[in-house]
């Protein structure tokens, strides 16, 4: 399991020094991501993407428990109460959950993926201050060693996000 580490850098000079740190103490480069204001170059730095700056994970997630649920409850209805001339199964349940989870996870993500990500609004005044974020996914037992090391550059630990889900 991973956790998602907040640091806050001074200019992109110390994000670029960070970077080089974190890619060889072996930190893959699709874990590092840096947000700034929008007239900052960040160069060849990774810029944080959608999946960062947005609650479109956690609107999928949310969308396809709701949606899965939803549709489970809709096919136990629909077994319980047939349509006259048929004949039902527990694999009505089992499509209609699929369904609705399918259906939940896609509505769920496009409205959360215009939602701007809710563990970003502390950081707003610094960044519009010429700051630069760091967000970096690490292992939970290399908490301490990454975090030591990034505020070597004096970088400001702006604590931690408890989960990263595994696929983005």
């Amino acid at each position: 399991m991973r956790r998602r580490l907040y640091f806050l850098l001074p200019d992109v000079k110390h994000a670029r020094d960070v970077f080089k740190e974190l890619l060889l103490q072996r930190i893959d480069d699709s874990r590092i991501h840096f947000l700034a204001r929008e007239d900052i170059n960040l160069g060849d730095l990774p810029k944080a993407e959608m999946l960062q700056t947005t609650d479109a994970v956690h609107g999928w997630g949310l969308g396809l428990t709701v949606g899965g649920l939803t549709g489970a409850i809709a096919g136990l209805a629909v077994l319980m109460f047939p349509p006259s001339g048929f004949v039902m199964g527990l694999g009505i349940v089992l499509v209609m959950s699929l369904l609705g989870a399918l259906i939940g996870a896609w509505a769920a993500g496009m409205i959360a993926s215009s939602v701007p990500n809710t563990q970003l609004e502390g950081f707003e005044k610094e960044i519009k201050r010429g700051k630069i974020l760091l967000m970096v996914d690490v292992p939970k037992e290399r908490i301490d060693e990454i975090t030591h090391m990034v505020k070597q550059h004096d970088a400001d630990a702006r604590g931690q996000e408890p989960t990263i889900p595994a696929f983005p």
